[in-house]
């Protein structure tokens, strides 16, 4: 841990929970672990509903947070997304920071909350250490507007990240990839990589074969996380290795996944789990045979990174950040993104080690995961924040 007083932090959010996503989860971990520390940590976020805004204490991974909830609208598109009015993001970060007096603002995206806070309190002199999570591509999959007319969102949401970025103290992302590929997009340098980074003691690791063929996956149901790719190369597997698909998550598109599964006839080998709780999530973990995730636009991955510290080997797409989580050959093995029958080929080699070498994956897995303990991930924040040297 860094030295000084507990400090007052505001971390601006444009979601948190009850969404559930990586970067929802990745802030509601860091603000638990430090107010866990003795830090005062104030969260700004969208409300469940459009009424007016609310400060109110709300317990986050069993550590009370106080929340500055604001007025927020539905974007019908998606599925459960919900954002304030743009024009009246510097109205609230003037209300909310005249509220706390906060000794560092740390942003969680340049989007709307984000860049509202960024622009008043970078007047104000406030230190400000931001975040991203977001490849702003993700972002169209959810418009319903023309691709061309998108490529000009597409430009202009990059150029104001841009802008943004350039009033912090610090820039960080989950991965050195997602580093490089922040700094190739927007031209900036110095980005930092700080995992995502998880409690281990929260899963357990079952070493050893399974008595059946499961394959997993968790996570949002949308166009990126390519779940259909995944249900095609099921269809392709040898009938013999018995294989099911647990998918935990919920979305827009699962009735669309639900079709596709239909259409291929695996209705009894694929099981829609929709949204489950922190214990079912565990035991999902635990009996699974394999992860497997085909998106092509992880900045992270939390969710494989918690597979991995219940000692799953992975099967992931060669796309982003997966490959800085899952070493081809060591923990698992990586596939050409969409490319249905390598990642076929991929799932067949782990279904069909030998006891000897599943065990091997398994605890390279757990080797793996282990330089993302949250423990280094809250003391490089708390570095940054005071703007002291970062630990090794």
């Amino acid at each position: 841990m860094t030295s000084g007083r507990p400090l007052k932090i505001l971390i601006g959010c444009d979601t948190f929970a009850p969404d559930i996503n990586g970067a929802a989860r990745f802030a509601e971990r860091l603000a638990a672990g430090l107010v866990a520390r003795g830090h005062e940590v104030h969260i700004v976020a969208p409300n469940t509903a459009y009424r007016r805004s609310r400060t109110h204490v709300e317990t986050i991974e069993g550590e009370p947070l106080i929340m500055h909830r604001l007025p927020a609208v539905r974007w019908l598109p998606h599925d459960w997304l919900r954002f304030i009015w743009p024009w009246r993001s510097k109205h609230y970060a003037r209300k909310v920071l005249d509220e706390v007096q906060p000794d560092v603002v740390h942003i969680q995206s340049h989007i709307v909350i984000g860049r509202g806070l960024t622009r008043i309190a970078h007047k104000r002199g406030i230190p400000i250490i931001a975040t991203n999570h977001v490849m702003a591509e993700n972002i169209l999959d959810h418009t319903t507007m023309p691709a061309f007319i998108n490529r000009i969102v597409l430009k202009l949401a990059w150029d104001d990240a841009a802008r943004t970025f350039g009033m912090t103290r610090a820039v960080t992302t989950p991965t050195r990839k997602a580093a490089d590929f922040l700094e190739r997009t927007i031209d900036i340098s110095g980005v930092v990589p700080v995992s995502c980074g998880i409690d281990r003691r929260n899963y357990t690791p079952v070493i050893g074969p399974r008595d059946r063929n499961r394959i997993l996956f968790v996570g949002r149901l949308t166009g990126e996380k390519k779940v259909d790719v995944v249900l095609h190369a099921l269809a392709r597997l040898d009938p013999a290795l018995d294989a099911h698909f647990d998918i935990a998550g919920g979305g827009d598109q699962r009735r669309a996944l639900e079709t596709l599964t239909h259409q291929l006839g695996l209705d009894d080998r694929v099981t829609f789990h929709g949204r489950v709780t922190d214990d079912e999530l565990r035991e999902l973990y635990s009996r699974a045979s394999v992860f497997a995730i085909a998106s092509i636009a992880e900045l992270q991955s939390i969710v494989t990174m918690e597979a991995m510290a219940s000692a799953l080997p992975v099967v992931g797409a060669d796309a982003v950040a997966l490959p800085h989580l899952v070493h081809d050959g060591e923990n698992g093995y990586l596939f050409e993104p969409g490319n249905v029958d390598d990642l076929a080929e991929k799932l067949t080699r782990v279904l069909t080690a030998d006891p000897v070498e599943y065990e091997r994956m398994q605890r390279a897995s757990l080797d793996g995961v282990a330089v993302h303990d949250i423990t280094r991930t809250l003391d490089t924040f708390e570095a940054l924040y005071r703007d002291e040297p970062l630990p090794e």
